[in-house]
């Protein structure tokens, strides 16, 4: 979340970097001629990037201790990820910040800030919390070159010292006291250097710096409080001043950061560096803050707050459109820095992003931002991929004739909401007489050559016109970003026209259900297309596929069913239809795999397969060992933390498997496996007691399925376990009871050379606790017999 700005004395950008990438892509556009280079992406994955230059390089500093750099805000390259003794950016950091990873009890650090001072070097505000509670270390570390090694100059706050004096002399409290986490450091108009920092808890703070030590001023404690409190989520402050208006923004991210924390960008801007800030309709942010009455992380009393420039949107790729995949979008956008151009003056906003359906997936994305007639930030729709063509007749990418605007658009509302629904786009169209119709109504105009203004439902938002690269469909668009005087931004990305017949071909030619030659799982059938077109669906047999998809397999013995699928494509008065052949598996016998009682060895029950290794900390490693302990039925295996257990590769594979266990963890920790299963590590499936959402869950990647259960195991206690697939049907149990059930989950075990272990996977933490009777079945158990296994 870093912005580093070194002020223009020296001749300088003032540069602040705020994170909040905005999506990729959907719907194409015509009212842009073709041509122009290709643009090229490399992606990054940094965390919270904030950014700095070093000589012709833009650089990001993330959490986990991920660098990544770019020389053309497009393609990047990744230098550094990972907390360990073999990060480049410090000679061992694992022994330089020991003093922070015992304070904050943890083994990772949070959202790194560099910023170059006025003696040249670079400074590293690296930030470590125990993650559970606010207890925090904030520190600072230099280095004469911006890849580092970076040396320790010590900690200089710390948060979470619960009924002791805190940093400002009074006995902390999370309600009201900062977390020390998430800095951003930037140099005001004056060329006075200054800290943001703040996540959650008290809220938002500001610090004034000394330049000559990089520490703060004395005798400030916390620093003044800037919004936030009561453990309202708002956190990753970013502040970007722009010499144009003379206003000072506050980037912040509003929501959770998980895939459905609702994650959203949004700002305030002041005429001074501490404030007071505001919002678009004047409200004061110093007195946004949760309600105390109310559950912690009350997010209905901070949503109105703030001009939101950007969330969860998709612009869909329907049946028919370019392009592969769903569209083009982001999921929980933010914890952004920005970057100034130091030759044109153009801002950036720099964010890490999630992606529809890619779970917690998440890369770097840059967009580029524009001032509005009111003065606040405009955040473009896609991307940025560089200049786009010059235009015929029309001057260079900036200028913009009536005829070039006048079109059908997908349009992305905002709103105000904090939510992990994704926002979809909805059909619009400006009209050459300045009416809007369609899914919003109202009225448009031009008001200069790269200026749009739209009043759509008694609001008016004013804003820009770009001209940028559409990925689905390979072209320069055009598209605008405005935003209201109540902080709503919209997104509009033109759309181009299609007859109803070309729309009916196109769908036909796009339509297709992947491999239908051996189904064993419910069909998804889209029932919309490109341009309005509708899809109908018949069955030859709906008793086994529904014309909703809905697969019924034969029974064991049966043989397989074969299916014609129909659908009829509409449009107008245009029709065709196109059909698939789908056969439908009969159901597999369920058969053992493979047992383990763990009664003083790793022997399989049956010697039917092999004994259970013992690898290290991760998947592929030697050195740990393991114990036995009282388990459920007579004995358990116990892992240490640093242990694991490896099965026979192979233990199961197809579509229909189960496994079950009984666990007793000594301390549940985030995204740490009991029973791990994997094709390759693209393709895995872990069973969590913490996934990223809090809740033990079956967690499948990069296909990214979240199975959760709604609730999190307790350490120190038996709980059974278990997880059964049926062909894309999949069952989540705890003690026997069911706890989730859902469809389309991803078909991973695949091949007959599967890796299979117990409390360890090749990424993260490995599980400390015992494990008892573990099962694992060819095909699903049914729930009485989940239930028996569960029982003692």
């Amino acid at each position: 979340m870093r912005t580093p700005a070194p002020r223009t004395v020296r001749g300088l950008v003032p540069l602040v970097l705020a994170a909040a990438l905005v999506g990729t892509a959907a719907p194409p556009a015509a009212a842009a001629p073709p041509g122009g280079s290709t643009p090229t992406f490399t992606d990054a994955t940094v965390h919270d990037p904030s950014v700095v230059v070093a000589g012709d390089e833009v650089w990001v500093f993330g959490s986990h201790l991920q660098v990544a750099k770019t020389q053309d805000l497009r393609n990047w390259k990744q230098v550094a990820a990972g907390v360990t003794s073999d990060n480049p950016i410090f000679d061992d950091v694992t022994a330089e910040l020991a003093e922070t990873f015992e304070w904050a009890q943890t083994d990772t650090l949070w959202a790194a800030d560099v910023v170059q001072l006025g003696d040249g070097r670079f400074y590293m505000y690296y930030n470590a919390c125990k993650g559970d509670s606010p207890r925090s270390a904030m520190g600072v570390a230099v280095a004469d070159s911006v890849d580092g090694p970076y040396e320790d100059l010590g900690i200089f706050l710390r948060s979470g010292m619960w009924d002791q004096p805190s940093e400002d002399g009074t006995t902390y409290d999370a309600r009201v006291h900062p977390n020390a986490v998430d800095p951003d450091t930037f140099y005001d108009a004056e060329g006075d250097l200054w800290m943001v920092y703040g996540s959650y808890s008290g809220g938002v703070f500001v610090l004034e710096m000394d330049e000559t030590t990089g520490f703060p001023v004395p005798g400030q404690g916390y620093g003044k409080h800037l919004l936030g409190g009561n453990h309202s989520r708002i956190e990753a402050p970013n502040v970007m001043y722009d010499e144009g208006t003379g206003y000072y923004y506050l980037f912040l991210s509003f929501g959770g950061l998980d895939a459905d924390g609702g994650y959203n960008v949004r700002v305030a801007r002041s005429q001074n560096p501490d404030g007071p800030y505001v919002d678009a309709e004047g409200n004061p942010m110093s007195e946004v803050r949760s309600d105390p009455s109310l559950p912690i992380f009350d997010d209905a009393s901070i949503e109105p707050y703030g001009v939101k420039v950007m969330g969860n949107h998709l612009f869909p790729r329907e049946v028919g459109d370019p392009g592969t995949g769903v569209g083009t979008g982001y999921v929980s956008p933010g914890h952004n820095s920005t970057y100034t151009d130091p030759e044109t003056g153009e801002h950036f906003l720099v964010f890490h992003s999630r992606f529809p359906g890619q779970g917690e997936t998440h890369n770097v994305r840059v967009h580029e931002m524009r001032m509005n007639a009111q003065g606040w930030p405009v955040v473009a729709p896609y991307r940025y991929a560089g200049d786009p063509p010059a235009q015929p007749l029309g001057g260079g990418g900036d200028r913009f004739r009536l005829a070039d605007v006048v079109g059908d658009y997908a349009l992305v509302d905002h709103g105000k909401e904090i939510s992990a629904d994704v926002t979809r786009a909805v059909d619009v169209r400006l009209q050459p007489n300045g009416r809007v119709t369609g899914a919003r109504e109202g009225r448009w105009r031009l008001t200069g050559p790269d200026r749009v203004r739209l009043e759509v439902d008694g609001a008016t938002y004013d804003g820009a016109l770009l001209r940028q690269w559409q990925p689905d469909r390979q072209e320069w668009v055009v598209t605008f970003t405005v935003q209201s005087r109540a902080g709503v931004s919209l997104w509009g990305s033109a759309v181009p026209s299609m007859s109803a017949r070309d729309a009916v071909r196109a769908v036909v030619a796009d339509l297709d259900l992947g491999d239908t030659s051996a189904v064993a799982a419910d069909l998804t059938l889209p029932t919309a297309g490109t341009h309005g077109t509708t899809i109908t669906w018949a069955s030859s047999d709906p008793a086994v596929v529904s014309p909703t998809g809905e697969v019924t397999r034969p029974a064991q013995g049966d043989g397989d069913a074969t299916v014609t699928l129909t659908a009829t494509v509409r449009n107008e008065r245009r029709t065709a239809t196109a059909t698939f052949t789908v056969t439908v598996l009969e159901r597999t016998p369920v058969a053992l795999a493979g047992a383990w009682s763990f009664e003083g060895d790793l022997a399989e029950a049956s010697g039917a397969q092999p004994a259970g290794t013992v690898t290290g900390p991760r998947l592929g490693t030697t050195g740990g060992a393991v114990t036995y302990v009282p388990g459920v039925h007579g004995q358990a295996v116990h892992l240490d933390g640093a242990s694991g257990v490896q099965l026979p590769t192979g233990l199961v594979d197809g579509p229909s498997w189960t496994a079950a266990l009984w666990v007793r963890p000594d301390v549940v920790t985030q995204y740490t496996t009991t029973f791990f299963a994997a094709r390759d590590a693209e393709s895995w499936v872990s069973l969590v007691p913490r996934g990223p959402d809090g809740t033990t869950m079956v967690w499948s990647g990069t296909s990214w399925y979240d199975a959760s259960t709604g609730g999190q195991i307790p350490a120190g206690t038996w709980t059974h376990l278990a997880v059964t697939v049926d062909g894309g049907d999949v069952a989540v149990y705890v003690d026997g009871a069911q706890r989730f059930t859902g469809t389309g989950f991803p078909d991973v075990l695949t091949t007959p050379t599967g890796t299979f272990a117990l409390g360890v996977n090749w990424w993260d933490t490995p599980f400390a606790g015992a494990v008892d009777e573990l099962q694992v079945h060819r095909g699903a158990l049914t729930p009485e017999e989940v239930a028996a296994l569960a029982a003692r």
